[in-house]
């Protein structure tokens, strides 16, 4: 089943690439589109879009207006790719090297700002132009503070000012779920609510969607902080360990070991997530400590428990393939091994 989940979303998914390769060329220079499309010819699962056009087939949208929608939701996406390459200093996106890397930081900053207003006018070619719009920007101001605190969150590698002064020694859960609201759950949250604005749903319903998709973003997100730390590597397809390695403590299970474990074995944790430079074995060591706790049961429990409450929230809408792959969608989330 979760195979067949995955295909069919992407084959869903890449239904509105058309529209995002017009929305990009819109106003475009010729010698700047090659850069505008690098990360979309790179590929990638599409798993937002595919939301919006499930969401919007489940309740009646239009096509027409339903796959701008989407592809202005994949475009946010690609969008706050194109900034993460840049903060994280990352040379590699999809097996081909970053925007940056590529054509410089310049030319990639250029292209964030002209993704900016291709998502812009994805919205305006929409039956709901100002309402989706709204929703655009608000999603976008939340989705860069996720990202500012997932910053902040990190115990070392970076010396600027402004993060040396203000980086968080203490990550709470709470603190955590506010991160990965902003980073991961909000633009999911905005793809399911985006497809129920296009099917002229009511405000009731684009919440229920809405909360559908913050609810599966969530999960999605704890479950790959358990997943960098003790899924196989062969099925990950990278090394784990890699939120260690990056000095993140904006990871759900480090953040539930470090409450059981004794106050040595915390320091331990804290002081290898704080060495400018990390080894293998120090990856270990951390990931060992983490194993004599409970931090992934509870970390499974609770990506579990927002699933069920997602499921909840889209048992009104009529039997359908739509509602059955969004059921299945959301089983995925957390049955998934990479």
């Amino acid at each position: 089943m979760s195979q067949n989940v995955v295909k069919e979303l992407v084959k869903r998914g890449y239904t509105c690439e058309k529209q995002m390769y017009e929305l990009l060329d819109f106003g475009a220079h010729e010698d700047f589109k090659e850069i505008l499309h690098h990360y979309i010819k790179a590929g990638g699962k599409r798993v937002r879009p595919a939301l919006t056009i499930i969401v919007g087939q489940a309740l009646g949208a239009k096509e027409e207006y339903l796959l701008y929608a989407a592809a202005a939701i994949e475009l946010i996406h690609e969008y706050s790719l194109i900034i993460d390459d840049i903060i994280d200093r990352s040379e590699k996106r999809r097996n081909e090297p970053t925007l940056w890397k590529k054509y410089g930081i310049s030319m990639a900053l250029l292209a964030a700002l002209h993704y900016r207003e291709s998502i812009h006018e994805g919205a305006r070619r929409t039956n709901h132009p100002l309402e989706i719009a709204n929703l655009i920007s608000e999603t976008i101001r939340v989705m860069t503070e996720g990202e500012r605190l997932d910053i902040l969150f990190e115990q070392a590698g970076r010396d600027e000012e402004y993060i040396v002064q203000k980086r968080y020694k203490v990550v709470t859960v709470d603190d955590y779920m506010r991160m990965i609201g902003g980073k991961t759950a909000s633009l999911i949250s905005t793809a399911c609510k985006v497809g129920a604005i296009c099917a002229d749903a009511k405000n009731n319903i684009v919440e229920k969607l809405g909360k559908f998709g913050w609810n599966i973003g969530l999960a999605f997100q704890i479950t790959d902080d358990y997943l960098d730390l003790f899924a196989k590597e062969e099925e990950l397809g990278k090394k784990t360990g890699k939120d260690i390695l990056e000095h993140k403590l904006g990871n759900i299970v480090v953040i539930y070991a470090l409450e059981e474990l004794s106050e040595q074995e915390k320091q331990k944790i804290l002081s290898i997530l704080r060495k400018e430079k990390l080894t293998d074995d120090d990856v270990k060591d951390a990931i060992e400590l983490i194993k004599k706790t409970n931090a992934s049961q509870k970390a499974k429990e609770k990506a579990n428990k927002l699933i069920e409450e997602a499921k909840k929230e889209i048992e009104f809408l009529e039997e359908s393939e739509e509602k059955k792959l969004l059921m299945a969608l959301a089983d995925f989330v957390v049955q998934r091994t990479y």
